[in-house]
């Protein structure tokens, strides 16, 4: 599968590098956020990717939440777990657990499906900022934090009325963010389609961190580094162990 090239297998384990979780970010999802880059601080390797795995495993299922409960760093040693209850853990040897997924109903392991489905719903996760959030925390007065742009996975849903979805879309239909004191709160509703018939709802909830009053100058000046690094276009650091 085209997931080949953004992680390694060795011993039963995935280990995605920093430059191989980077090079995903942005030739497949076109995130250019900070803190998938080689040599950032806080890097962590991108939810979705995570989730593009899992699918590329144990297949698409009608109904699946994933929850993220950690942030993988550069080259952590991962097992994708199914468990009894047909429930999956990706965690790591220490038992640290960093998604949980729960899924229910038709399996598919159809190639083409899952990696047009995945296409699909890493290119709109790829818009949510600045398409989506920008205009969102304008229009609620609150920002994140402009010196550290901080926009978390917390989960995502689907639940699909077929299997049978070839060349799907996913259209934005509510996005919703809700204050709570330095943290926000998003929540994103898609409508799924393939073919211009209705397949099935995509939700996402992202948390935003270090919540203060919207600045137009302190946002502005966010939107111009993030169109400059997407005009610098990919760069991928140094290829390290598991690249």
């Amino acid at each position: 599968m085209f997931l080949e090239r953004f992680h390694a297998v060795e011993n039963d384990h995935i280990q995605i590098s920093a430059p191989q979780a980077s090079r995903f970010a942005k030739e497949i999802a076109g995130d250019f956020n900070p803190i998938h880059d080689p040599d950032a601080r806080r890097f962590c390797v991108p939810g979705d990717l995570l989730f593009a795995l899992v699918l590329s495993h144990f297949g698409l299922s009608e109904k699946m939440t994933f929850r993220f409960r950690s942030l993988v760093g550069n080259g952590v040693s991962l097992r994708f777990q199914e468990k009894d209850d047909g429930n999956i853990d990706v965690c790591d040897d220490a038992g640290k657990v960093y998604l949980e997924v729960t899924r229910d109903g038709a399996l598919t392991r159809d190639e083409k499906i899952i990696e047009d489905f995945i296409r699909c719903y890493v290119a709109a996760s790829g818009k949510n900022f600045p398409h989506t959030l920008q205009p969102l925390m304008e229009s609620r007065d609150v920002m994140f934090n402009p010196d550290r742009p901080m926009v978390m996975y917390e989960s995502m849903s689907l639940s699909l009325s077929s299997l049978e979805i070839p060349s799907p879309e996913l259209e934005l239909d509510k996005a919703d963010l809700e204050a709570a004191g330095k943290r926000g709160n998003v929540t994103l509703d898609y409508h799924l389609t393939s073919g211009g018939k209705s397949c099935g709802e995509v939700t996402k909830s992202l948390v935003l961190g270090g919540l203060r009053p919207y600045s137009i100058e302190a946002m502005d000046a966010v939107l111009e580094e993030f169109y400059r690094l997407k005009a610098r276009g990919v760069d991928y650091g140094s290829e390290t162990a598991g690249a």
